[in-house]
């Protein structure tokens, strides 16, 4: 079963715009999608530019996906950093 709507991404957005959109392993942020069915086949498409395909994991159990990734700063430690507006750390959904 998909849920169509939740009741909380408002307070998901106003969260993250108050907190920041950082994510961390017990406070994942939530990463965008698309789901829907073609057919038989549910398609399900997650918005993951820059995350490394190895941190990606898959997971089902009794019929639930639940997928999580991890975006790192991919600047070394001697750079002075002017600005750094994209969100990092640990997404789940």
């Amino acid at each position: 079963m998909l849920m169509r709507t939740d009741p909380f991404r408002e307070l998901d957005r106003l969260t993250q715009q108050f907190f920041g959109a950082t994510g961390t392993t017990t406070r994942p942020a939530v990463m965008p999608m698309d789901a829907y069915r073609s057919g038989d086949e549910y398609v399900v498409q997650f918005d993951l530019p820059g995350v490394a395909p190895d941190s990606i994991d898959l997971d089902v159990k009794r019929n639930v996906l639940t997928v999580k990734a991890e975006r790192r700063p991919e600047f070394g430690e001697d750079v002075e950093v002017s600005a750094a507006e994209r969100p990092r750390g640990v997404f789940s959904r």
